[in-house]
C-alpha cells in the first residue's frame, strides 16, 4: 500500500468527509477521492459507507484505518531522527494550542521559534484542552497546550499557573466584594465555554466539591462573545488572571475567586507518555522553558 493513499484516507476519517481532507491536504476533491478507490482497490473491498454523512467505516476500513495510523506514525518518526540529523534546518512541529491564553503565552513564543528556525514547518491546531489532548494520544499532534489535572497518558512540562477570576456584570449585587467564593455564585447561571474545554468541567467539579451544582446558561467559544454576554446581565464567566489585563472593560468586573480546589487555571505543554520527541518539538519545550516564566 502507498503511503499517499493510506494519508489520504485516515484524513477523510479525521475530517468527516472528502471535501474537509481535500482542504486539509492541499489536494483536490477529486484527488482524495480517487486516492481511497484506489486504495479499495488494493485491500479488495470497500473501506467507507459513503452514503451516510459523514462517511463511516465499514468493518475493512476499521482494520485498515487502525494500521494506517501507526505507519503514518513510524513514517514521521522516520523524518523526525532525520531531522535531528540535519540539525533543524528542516522539521515539522505539530502543535495543539487552546483558544485560552495561547495569546499572552505562546503568540511571542511562536515568533521567536520562527526566527530562530525559520525552516520548520509549524502545523498548528487550535481546540479546547480535552480535544487536543484526544488529537494527542492518536499521534495526530506531537505537542499540545492542555489544561490540569493531567492524564496518565501524557508527560508534561508546566507552563504557568494562574488564579481564576470571576467576571461580572458591573450592577450584581457582589460585583465590588474583593474576593468571591464559587458558592457565592450558587444562583447566578454560569456562562461556559463550548464543548472541549477543560475549564467547564473543572469549574463543575469545584463547584460541586462546594455542594452545588451550577446551572448553565449558555455557552460560547469567543471570549468577546462571553464578556458581552456577562455585561447584558446573562450570568458569570471565568477567566485566569493572566487574560484579564488583556480585557477592555465593558460593563463588567472581574473580582478574584478565593484559594479553593479546583480555583487555579494550571496549563502545561504534553505529549504521549514516553514519545520520542523530534527536534523541533524539543526546541518548542526549551523555549518555552526559557521565555514563558518571564513573560506570563
Amino acid at each position: 500500500m502507498r503511503l499517499r493513499l493510506l494519508q489520504m484516507f485516515c484524513e477523510v476519517v479525521r475530517c468527516g468527509g472528502f471535501s474537509s481532507a481535500a482542504r486539509a491536504t492541499h489536494a483536490s476533491q477529486s484527488a482524495v477521492s480517487k486516492a481511497v478507490r484506489q486504495l479499495e482497490e488494493d485491500v479488495g473491498t470497500p473501506l467507507l459507507e459513503r452514503r451516510s454523512s459523514p462517511p463511516q467505516l465499514t468493518p475493512a476500513g476499521e482494520i485498515v484505518y487502525r494500521h494506517a495510523q501507526i505507519i503514518l506514525e513510524e513514517q514521521q518518526r522516520i523524518h523526525n531522527d532525520l531531522d535531528e540529523l540535519r540539525g533543524l534546518r528542516r522539521g515539522e512541529l505539530r502543535l495543539g494550542l487552546p483558544p485560552l491564553g495561547s495569546a499572552s503565552l505562546f503568540a511571542p513564543l511562536l515568533a521567536v521559534y520562527r526566527k530562530q528556525h525559520p525552516l520548520v514547518e509549524i502545523k498548528l491546531i487550535e481546540h479546547g484542552s480535552r480535544r487536543l489532548e484526544t488529537l494527542l494520544l492518536a499521534g495526530e499532534l506531537e505537542l499540545a497546550a492542555t489544561l490540569g489535572p493531567f492524564s496518565d497518558d501524557l508527560d508534561v512540562q508546566p507552563v504557568c499557573k494562574e488564579p481564576l477570576m470571576a467576571v461580572l456584570p458591573t450592577d450584581h449585587p457582589l460585583a465590588s466584594t474583593p474576593r468571591l467564593s464559587l458558592v457565592d455564585l450558587a444562583d447566578t447561571p454560569f456562562i461556559f465555554f463550548e464543548a472541549g474545554f477543560a475549564l467547564n468541567d473543572q469549574l463543575r467539579q469545584a463547584c460541586l466539591h462546594q455542594g452545588f451544582e451550577p446551572t448553565e446558561g449558555v455557552r460560547s467559544g469567543q471570549i468577546d462573545f462571553i464578556l458581552a454576554l456577562v455585561a447584558a446581565g446573562q450570568g458569570v464567566a471565568f477567566l485566569p488572571r493572566l487574560m484579564v489585563y488583556q480585557q477592555k472593560l465593558r460593563q463588567v468586573r472581574f473580582v478574584p475567586l478565593t484559594s479553593d480546589k479546583g480555583t487555579d487555571w494550571e496549563l502545561a505543554l504534553a505529549w504521549r507518555r514516553g514519545a520520542h520527541l523530534s527536534a523541533a518539538a524539543q526546541a518548542w519545550l526549551t523555549l518555552a522553558r526559557e521565555r514563558i516564566p518571564h513573560e506570563a
